[in-house]
């Protein structure tokens, strides 16, 4: 394994960020465009207004819906701004459904370990009278596609709903395979691809339909984000909001100037680092993953081939609120941050077959582009010392050691 730096006593008073997942600082670049819009002298019009001003404003809109459009592939007029991947995700998922249910069918199907922001608008709909088929993943977070093929065949199915990139194991699913499989059987395909943009390739020429994204989540601001919409064919879409023309009907409501100007200058840096950047993430995730195996009993959740940001990690023998408590200075999520504030186990996990008591004992460590090797091998040291004090005293632990298995400690579940 990698040696790790000496931090100096100041270095281990700091606060160290591991929680980019969840939500990422806003990148200074971004900040400073989004001022040109906040001033009193310029940036305050509504850009649906006709005056000098108002076409001002409406200019700045379109110069950054360009450039989300040129991240992932698409023509301009495919981006339709929302508040964010969870108003995105609903209005694909909702608005798809009722579209082209009728006519493409009432089968909708998902991942168990999707976002909870793709999985209960499927719910919902299923309560509606929907046919919702959830398919298992694999140990290591996989889809197998001769499920999905197979889910696909048994009736005619209107939606294909999954991330490109999970939120709590950074697991990549096979975009084009399943865009394959999906234009074959005549469903849409949807694409959460939040923790994706800007740290792997997206291209939705491969026959994707419809693409969640979100600004907080690649250095841009929070409570603004946006859905691709293909053109050509076209994707009808029922609206969930009404009231305004705005974003050709289907998102009502003055746009925040400010705020989409954020979202295209964060989509323009994340184009423009795509190169670089991805590569440096990699790097620091595998010297933090160095790291953390110098400790016996730490598991992986998920693939090493995953995305470049984020690593989950179990600590057998470990109790999961008392290593959070062990670690004030790290910020990091026991799981996604939705779940977590609920304190309930990850369904994620629980869909990849993970023991409840070593889910509860897992980390997730999420990297991000102001992340230091310095602040990684604080991590490493924090969560080193945090997993020996506390297995001292582990009965689970001392049985770990004496060559039980996980099934007979967890008892398989």
């Amino acid at each position: 394994p990698r040696r790790m730096n000496s931090p100096t006593s100041a270095d281990r008073e700091r606060q160290v960020y591991l929680d980019n997942a969840a939500t990422t600082p806003l990148d200074p670049r971004v900040r400073e465009r989004m001022l040109d819009w906040l001033g009193t002298e310029t940036g305050y019009a509504n850009p649906a207004s006709t005056h000098a001003p108002g076409r001002q404003a409406a200019m700045a809109v379109e110069r950054a819906r360009a450039e989300v459009a040129a991240l992932i592939g698409a023509a301009e007029d495919e981006i339709v701004w929302t508040s964010g991947a969870t108003e995105a995700n609903n209005l694909a998922i909702f608005g798809a459904a009722r579209a082209h249910g009728e006519r493409r069918g009432r089968r909708i199907i998902t991942l168990r370990s999707e976002h909870k922001s793709v999985l209960e608008p499927c719910r919902q709909l299923a309560r509606e009278g929907y046919d919702l088929v959830e398919l298992p993943v694999a140990a290591d977070g996989s889809l197998d596609l001769a499920q999905l093929e197979a889910a696909l065949q048994e009736a005619r199915t209107c939606l294909v709903a999954v991330a490109a990139v999970n939120n709590e194991t950074g697991v990549r699913q096979p975009l084009t395979e399943i865009a394959t499989l999906a234009r074959r059987h005549g469903a849409l395909l949807h694409v959460d691809a939040v923790q994706a943009a800007g740290r792997v390739p997206l291209d939705v020429a491969g026959d994707i339909d419809l693409l969640a994204l979100s600004a907080h989540k690649l250095y841009g601001p929070k409570g603004v984000g946006a859905l691709y919409v293909r053109r050509r064919p076209r994707v009808r879409l029922q609206p969930l909001l009404f009231g305004g023309g705005q974003e050709g009907g289907l998102r009502p409501g003055t746009v925040a100037v400010h705020q989409v100007v954020g979202m295209g200058e964060a989509c323009r840096l994340a184009r423009e680092l795509m190169d670089s950047e991805p590569r440096q993430l990699a790097q620091l995730r595998q010297r933090l993953w160095s790291g953390l195996q110098q400790l016996d009993g730490v598991v992986m959740h998920g693939r090493s081939d995953g995305a470049p940001h984020i690593l989950n990690v179990g600590f057998i023998g470990v109790h999961g609120e008392a290593l959070a408590a062990e670690l004030p200075r790290l910020a990091a999520s026991a799981s996604s941050a939705c779940t977590s504030a609920q304190g309930a186990m990850s369904h994620v996990l629980r869909a990849m077959g993970v023991p409840e008591q070593l889910a509860h004992a897992s980390l997730r460590l999420s990297l991000g582009r102001f992340t230091t090797e310095q602040e990684i091998d604080l991590a490493v040291e924090w969560i080193t010392a945090a997993v020996d004090r506390l297995r001292a005293f582990s009965p689970v632990w001392r049985r770990w050691r004496a060559g039980a298995s996980l099934d007979i400690m967890y008892g398989g579940a």
